[in-house]
Order: C-alpha cells, then sequence, then structure tokens
C-alpha cells in the first residue's frame, strides 16, 4: 500500500470508526444515567413499601435486608413528598404519620443498590467493547473496499509511467552518449551553447532518474550504509556541471539504515537545487553533527520554505518535482527534513531514525 493509500485508508477508517465510538459512548453512558434514575426509583418505592408495613403492622424481617426506622416528632408543618435522599451509606425517607403528629423516617442500606450499579456499569461496558470491536471491523472492512477504486486508478497510472519510462530510457541514454561525444570535441570544450545543453541533458536526466527510482518506493531494500560515500558520489557529479562551486564536504562515517539508489536521489536533488540557486562562486558546504547530515548553500534563500515540498509551489526559484520527490521518499524511509533559511542560504538538515 502507497503512503498516500496508507493515508487516506486511515482518514477514511479513523473518521467512522470515531464517529460510531463516541455515538456508542454516549448512548452508553445515556442508558447507564436512565437505568441508575430506575434503580433509585425502586430503592425509594423500596422503602415506601417498608412504611407501609410498619403502618399496618405487618409482621417485618427488614433487618435482614438492610432497613430500620425510627420515629420523628411532627416540627414542621411540611415535609416535602419528594424527601427521598442518600445518607452516607444508606437512603432515607421521610413518612407522616397518624394526622402528621409525628413522622417515620425509614433507611436501606446502598450495598445492594451499590451491587447492581456496579453490575450494571460492567454489563454497559462490555456490551461497548464488543460493539467497539465489531465496529472497528466494519470500518476496516468499508475503508478496505472504498480505497479499492483509488487503488484501481493508481495502478493504471503506475503501470501507464512505468511503460512511459521505460520507452523515455533509449533516448535519454542515446542524449548521454551523443553528449559525451561532443564534450570530447577540443574546439567545442569552451562552448557556452553545449555547456547549457549539458545541464539541461543532466536535468532530463535527473528526471527520468526521479521517476525511476520513485516507482520503486514500494519495492526498496533497506541496507546499512555509509551516506557520507553516497555524498561524494553525487558531489562528484555536480562538480562537473557546476566548477564554480565550492564543495565543502565534512562528513566521513554517517551509518544509517536505509535504501541506497532512494537516498543517493535525495542527496542529488537536494545538493542539484543547492547548486542551481547558488550565488555566483558560492559554496555548498555539507557535513554531519549530531547524527544527522547538513546541506548548506550560500544562496539568496528561500521565500517560503514552509511550502516548498509541495508540487503546486512555484517562485522566483521554484524547485519543481525534485522537492516534491525527495519529500515522497524521505516519508518512505522515515526521514525527517528541516529548511533553515535566510538572505545569506539555506540549509537543509536530514535527521534519520
Amino acid at each position: 500500500m502507497h503512503h498516500h493509500e496508507r493515508a487516506a485508508f486511515l482518514k477514511f477508517f479513523i473518521t467512522y470508526f470515531i464517529s460510531v465510538a463516541i455515538l456508542i459512548l454516549v448512548a452508553g453512558l445515556f442508558y447507564f444515567n436512565q437505568m441508575q434514575n430506575h434503580l433509585l426509583r425502586m430503592e425509594e418505592f423500596s422503602l415506601i413499601k417498608y412504611a407501609r408495613h410498619l403502618k399496618m403492622g405487618e409482621p417485618i424481617e427488614g433487618s435482614e435486608k438492610g432497613y430500620h426506622y425510627t420515629y420523628l416528632q411532627n416540627k414542621q408543618k411540611h415535609i416535602d413528598i419528594r424527601n427521598f435522599q442518600s445518607l452516607g451509606d444508606e437512603f432515607t425517607k421521610i413518612i407522616p404519620m397518624n394526622h402528621n403528629s409525628y413522622y417515620l423516617q425509614v433507611f436501606k442500606s446502598k450495598k445492594e443498590f451499590n451491587e447492581r450499579v456496579f453490575n450494571l456499569k460492567m454489563k454497559i461496558i462490555a456490551i461497548q467493547i464488543v460493539l467497539l470491536l465489531l465496529f472497528a471491523f466494519l470500518s476496516y472492512k468499508l475503508a478496505k473496499n472504498a480505497l479499492k477504486p483509488l487503488q484501481e486508478s493508481i495502478s493504471t497510472l503506475d503501470k501507464f509511467a512505468k511503460d512511459l519510462i521505460h520507452d523515455l530510457n533509449t533516448p535519454v541514454t542515446s542524449i548521454n552518449l551523443n553528449m559525451k561525444l561532443l564534450e570530447k570535441n577540443p574546439d567545442l570544450a569552451d562552448n557556452k551553447i553545449v555547456k547549457r545543453l549539458k545541464k539541461s541533458v543532466h536535468n532530463i536526466s535527473e528526471l527520468h532518474e526521479n521517476l525511476n527510482i520513485l516507482l520503486q518506493e514500494e519495492t526498496f531494500q533497506m541496507q546499512n550504509l555509509n551516506i557520507c560515500l553516497l555524498v561524494k558520489e553525487v558531489v562528484e557529479i555536480e562538480q562537473e556541471l557546476y566548477r564554480d562551486i565550492d564543495f565543502q564536504i565534512e562528513c566521513s562515517n554517517l551509518r544509517v539504515r536505509l535504501n541506497a539508489n532512494a537516498t543517493k536521489q535525495i542527496l542529488q536533488n537536494i545538493i542539484s537545487n543547492a547548486c542551481k540557486y547558488n550565488a555566483k562562486n558560492g559554496y555548498v558546504k555539507i557535513y554531519q553533527k549530531d547524527g544527522a547530515l547538513y546541506i548548506e548553500d550560500s544562496g539568496k534563500g528561500i521565500k517560503e520554505p514552509q511550502k516548498i515540498f509541495e508540487r503546486s509551489y512555484s517562485a522566483e526559484h521554484s524547485t519543481g518535482i525534485g522537492l516534491d520527490i525527495v519529500k515522497r521518499l524521505a516519508m518512505a524511509m522515515d526521514i525527517t527534513i528541516d529548511v533553515t533559511t535566510s538572505e545569506k542560504g539555506s540549509c537543509f538538515i536530514l535527521h534519520f531514525s
């Protein structure tokens, strides 16, 4: 599953599941409150029933069930009929007797009520867990089914892109070979047109390689490698094209577990941009620090560094598709890239997990 497919799947799954989960939890809470109120009313009715037996002088075994009572003198003209309340570990209710000359106050232990509430709570929680698991499974199935049309479209586009890249391989190789033959001609060594053609051919080759590497994203083979060696390989290529740039490398042994081809392409794109948009006779400094790789240049800086990885971003020094591919390859290998910039230049910082 591609990263964008995984992101779409997770968004659908999380949105649907959380919506249903909130509904289940709210319904469970509402049901619990309703049942708790019902149990409280039952406790009040049991006290009224107990008091009625006392008034009628019927034999009662109330003490065995946590009941007891007391008599109160009438010190008030009126007592609210809804005087049922909780006092500590007991429920109590006051009931008038003999034309309100005195009152009967009955009590009942909360033990049985607490047990019923606890059992009710456990029952609701168990049902909610079962429902959440059921809807998690349904959310997973629905998300998978919703993703199928997207996967089919992506598969079609990937096949088309692979065929296109394969067909471009022959003309790109032919252009590179002919460019090398032109460079061997001493009469054309310093020809400006040839130099411009050389850079254009290099850009075409870079784009071709970018697309080729990107389509291999899901089959990346990770290995332990010294990223400093890849830096030196990339710099050697760029030095041939940008002879006025001063390359400063302070990287000797930075070992990480990555895909070599994809990592080299990330470095190629970042370093190439650092050269393209650098100042005249500027520098590109590459060094390691605290397990991270820094690529620093002496260009004019980037106006909106937070947008440079967006494919639609365009500015005076547009980076094209290169940094968009950098972002996707970095995500595939869990590389975090930070960008700092000023009028004196920019710095790309690669953090490896």
